[in-house]
């Protein structure tokens, strides 16, 4: 009989043992990712005011071999010919979007369902993220992050400051990252000297730079940057690119 009782009372302690393990498991994975934003936070904040020393890519194009150059200049010391053309090519309505361009994740949408050829609806702020902070790929996890990592640019930095550590650290060729290197590869000159030509060239080989040059641009670089010298024009007449101006 004290056998039995004894067995009873410890099948029925089991329940209580396994609801103390699992509060225990959800405190403690509670305070991992209570710790995992607050790192993610601060780091963005900090590189609201410090240019990131390197990035993902920067690191995987060193360890594959070729020589990484870049270097980090203030927006003042970039023409604005080239973040006029950017803004053009890449996203122009970056300063009234919060992050997200959903027009342009509408229309990738109806384009892709209609069997057009698939296109990106990614803003600047989200390239950013992706080059500032995260790893290369596309699987949605890194979407995901890509996400949050967005909405705390959008809120801790103000739309120059996301420009400029765009033009920092974008690939504009094999280990050429940042505007001030590749004006100085291309052109032999610094950033703050480029004219529109030279960006809109700069701004056209953006969607693949491993397989278009600045330097020995293609057929298709040049009539690219043509169409993107009269976005650029646009955009400088029409005051769209206001928010990064003083």
């Amino acid at each position: 009989m004290g056998s039995r009782t004894t067995r009873l009372a410890a099948t029925q302690t089991v329940p209580g043992g396994l609801w103390r393990d699992l509060v225990k498991g959800l405190r403690w994975f509670a305070i991992g990712m209570g710790a995992l934003f607050a790192i993610t936070i601060v780091w963005v904040f900090v590189y609201r005011f410090v240019n990131p020393p390197t990035t993902f890519l920067m690191t995987a194009t060193s360890i594959s071999g070729t020589k990484v150059d870049q270097r980090s200049v203030p927006i003042k010391a970039i023409s604005p010919a080239l973040w006029q053309a950017i803004i053009g090519a890449e996203d122009s309505r970056f300063c009234e979007h919060s992050g997200f361009d959903i027009e342009a994740i509408n229309d990738a949408i109806d384009e892709a369902e209609n069997g057009k050829r698939k296109r990106g609806a990614s803003t600047i702020t989200q390239q950013t993220a992706k080059n500032a902070f995260l790893w290369p790929g596309r699987t949605y996890v890194r979407k995901g992050v890509e996400a949050y990592f967005t909405f705390l640019m959008e809120t801790l930095w103000p739309k120059r400051r996301i420009i400029e550590v765009y033009l920092n650290i974008v690939e504009f060729g094999p280990g050429v990252f940042g505007a001030e290197a590749a004006a100085r590869r291309y052109f032999k000159k610094s950033a703050r000297d480029i004219g529109p030509h030279e960006a809109a060239i700069l701004a056209a080989v953006l969607p693949n730079p491993k397989r278009m040059h600045a330097d020995r641009p293609s057929p298709y670089v040049r009539m690219r940057a043509g169409t993107l010298a009269a976005r650029a024009d646009v955009v400088r007449n029409e005051g769209i690119a206001r928010c990064v101006q003083r």
